[in-house]
């Protein structure tokens, strides 16, 4: 009976085939995972150290508004919040030189307005420089980026001769008006309508005879909501602590609330005390705002850069 054997030199060589990832060493392999494909101890002690560095700063300030006069040149101050918080914010509000209740109002009215400007005329802007060819549509969009480069107290004398010049200084309007569109908003939008909205629907809207206007409203507004949430958000926090253009085109008699604050710092002594606990009172709406509106920011933000 025969047997058939086969040899090694019989056999067909086989093809060298390159290596996979999979061929590395099993260490490196669990070390691979454990710092790319799970959170590893070291990147939540990272953000945990990011997460206290940034909260630090509001803790100490209200740790030193919920003490005296006396606390903040106390080498053994307690890390434990006192009991004048509320006793000091009362003496910011009650104070008649503050003008608290009006400043907030206009603070209020002034990053409101300002924050639907910027979202409206943003994405206004953004969705023609995206979706609209016209002639110079490039370097037009290149000029509006260039204005980011030009820092905005080179333009402080000539606007504030130019809201002279229309009667507006004193008023709310000379804070609104040079602030109802930035080149962040329009270049932010215009990358986010860009790369969100497929050409097809714009061009479905026009055959359905949608105007221009028409399609930006109803079709374009809500499917940028995220973005425009998020651009929003941060309009209304930069104007609502905006204190530069502020304290230079308004009266104490119409002030918004860092230029009413200012007043607490114009005195031979500085309580420091009643200083950080009107500042911490007057970011609570900030923090309530950004609770309420945290779901969209975030979804703003994941967007864009899964989008970027």
């Amino acid at each position: 009976m025969s047997h058939n054997i086969v040899t090694p030199t019989s056999r067909a060589a086989a093809p060298e085939r390159s290596p996979r990832p999979d061929d590395r060493p099993r260490s490196r392999r669990k070390w691979y995972r454990r710092a790319v494909g799970k959170p590893s101890l070291l990147v939540y002690g990272f953000l945990s150290f990011v997460v206290l560095a940034s909260v630090f700063p509001l803790y100490w300030s209200f740790l030193i508004g919920s003490g005296d006069s006396t606390t903040v040149n106390d080498p053994n101050m307690s890390w434990i919040p006192g009991g004048n918080f509320v006793q000091n914010v009362q003496s910011v509000v009650e104070n008649p030189n503050v003008n608290f209740w009006p400043a907030l109002r206009n603070s209020i009215i002034v990053s409101g307005v300002t924050a639907a400007s910027v979202v409206f005329f943003s994405t206004l802007a953004g969705f023609a420089f995206a979706k609209m060819r016209f002639r110079g549509r490039k370097w037009l969009l290149t000029a509006v980026i260039a204005t980011t480069a030009v820092p905005s107290q080179l333009g402080v004398v000539p606007l504030f001769i130019l809201m002279s010049n229309f009667g507006w200084t004193g008023t709310l309007g000379a804070v609104i008006i040079p602030g109802l569109v930035t080149a962040f908003g329009v270049f932010w939008m215009t990358q986010y309508v860009g790369q969100t909205i497929p050409d097809e629907i714009v061009e479905s809207a026009r055959v359905d005879g949608a105007s221009s206007f028409t399609t930006f409203w109803r079709i374009i507004l809500p499917i940028v909501r995220p973005a425009a949430t998020m651009l929003a958000l941060f309009t209304f926090v930069a104007t609502w602590t905006n204190f530069f253009w502020p304290f230079i085109v308004l009266n104490p008699q119409n002030p918004t609330l860092p230029v009413a604050l200012k007043v607490l710092q114009a005195n031979y002594f500085v309580d420091y005390s009643i200083i950080l606990a009107g500042a911490i009172f007057a970011t609570f709406p900030l923090i309530l705002l950004f609770i309420v509106a945290g779901k969209q920011l975030v979804s703003g933000v994941m967007q864009g850069a899964l989008k970027g």
